[in-house]
């Protein structure tokens, strides 16, 4: 049953970013033949989408559901420049890993280049995210990686001293962090639906509630039957990402849907609002089990996520976990009530990396590990040009995609496991840290 006392009498279990940009419908029926046909009309499908279409192609953009349902605007608009991809450089060579982060820098200047040569209202800003350390043996390890992202992904961070840290967070929960300038914060809803525009108006045709339910043939002559019609195209791209299921079971095992919960708080008191992160920036931290918040466009809402469960429940029962961690970090909010509550799938990989190929013919971009609007229309964007000539779709298009026997896409049993070993090791680091 609900705790009343931290949910608001208008609390509604859906995304806050839905208030101002819901999802959209474009119930026309697919063409019967197309160039390019594109599953998935999240980041991806639609970056991709708009550069085939920009450059000439036919192609067609197949949504199972509405425009928008997806995680492409059910996460928290964090937009990262290159500086996440941590576990997955383990074991690498020096000259892969300059590569990926390289690539993964890029990725904002191409969101920034989209929102700006698009005219895409959704109060995107280069703001920084403070990486807040949870235990002092991580904000060493930050120390660590702090040249090779400089260098390597022009992070531009700075370490932050736990003495300072109130000029970041009005919390004493962590133990100092790192400051990464290079990244930004957006409305993603209003950016899908200006990715969505601008597809449309590149030429790019689109239709929602038509899931794709068997692919045929090979690549020159696919044949995609789905709920409304069948269509043939010389390319297909997939972009399901954390929604990967039956109609590509080798690309499903390959992709670990995790779900990420987040609650909007109701209007805050103007000061408070203002002292919680004043410098503007979003806030992440270095727990296995991840926290992190930011504050709403208006600046009036505390948004805050992580992993209050590791399958899917419902946003009610998640929602009283998420209030208890962030009044853990902000206790000054224990008594602020939740308006909004929501969930969406994000992909995570085995080898901790996004990635991009062709699979059976099929072209894929998947795995955002957690970075999915810069890694998505990224990767998006690169599979386009693939197809339109390019040798590869760049750094992250890999000779390996790992999987792992038995694991067929289902991770009902995996999650468990891997939530109750996360969960320990944080534990864990907290008792070596007294």
């Amino acid at each position: 049953m609900r705790d009343r006392k931290i949910f608001h009498d208008e609390f509604r279990p859906l995304p806050y970013w839905w208030e101002k940009a819901p999802p959209l419908k474009r119930e026309a029926p697919p063409p019967a033949e197309v160039d390019v046909a594109v599953v998935g009309g999240g980041y991806a499908g639609l970056s991709a989408a708009l550069q085939l279409a920009r450059c000439g192609a036919r192609v067609a953009v197949l949504e199972a559901e509405d425009f928008g349902s997806g995680a492409s605007s059910r996460n928290a608009g964090l937009v990262s420049g290159g500086n996440y991809l941590g576990k997955g450089l383990k074991g690498l060579s020096a000259e892969e890993a300059a590569a990926l982060l390289r690539e993964a820098s890029g990725a904002l200047d191409l969101i920034e280049d989209i929102i700006s040569a698009e005219h895409i209202e959704c109060h995107y800003e280069r703001t920084g995210r403070v990486v807040a350390a949870a235990v002092p043996a991580h904000h060493a390890a930050q120390e660590k990686t702090l040249d090779r992202l400089n260098r390597l992904a022009d992070a531009q961070a700075t370490m932050l001293p736990r003495e300072r840290q109130r000029e970041e967070i009005a919390s004493d929960a962590y133990s100092g962090g790192m400051i990464v300038n290079r990244t930004g914060k957006l409305h993603p809803a209003l950016y899908l639906h200006g990715l969505l525009a601008a597809a449309e108006k590149a030429g790019a045709s689109l239709h929602s509630g038509t899931k794709a339910q068997a692919i045929e043939g090979s690549r020159g002559r696919f044949g995609l039957r789905t709920t409304r019609g069948t269509v043939r195209a010389r390319e297909v791209v997939i972009a399901t990402n954390g929604y990967t299921g039956m109609l590509t079971p080798a690309l499903r095992r390959r992709v670990i849907p995790v779900a990420s919960y987040l609650i909007a708080t109701e209007p805050l008191p103007e000061d408070l609002a203002a002292s919680l992160l004043p410098a503007g920036r979003t806030l992440t931290d270095s727990r296995r089990v991840l926290r992190f918040a930011r504050m709403s466009p208006d600046g009036r809402r505390m948004l805050f996520g992580g992993r209050a469960r590791f399958t899917p429940h419902a946003p009610e029962e998640a929602a009283p976990v998420l209030h208890r961690f962030m009044s853990a970090i902000f206790p000054q909010l224990g008594g602020y009530r939740i308006t909004h509550a929501w969930c969406g799938n994000v992909a995570f990989t085995f080898d901790f990396l996004p990635h991009a190929g062709v699979q059976d013919g099929l072209h894929y971009c998947l795995g955002c590990n957690g970075s999915g609007v810069s890694m998505m229309t990224m990767l998006g964007r690169n599979v386009a040009n693939r197809i339109l000539g390019a040798e590869s779709a760049g750094a992250f298009e890999r000779s390996s995609f790992p999987t792992r026997p038995l694991y067929r896409g289902d991770p009902k049993l995996l999650l468990p496991f891997v939530g109750g070993a996360y969960k320990f090791g944080d534990w864990l680091d907290r008792i070596r840290a007294r």
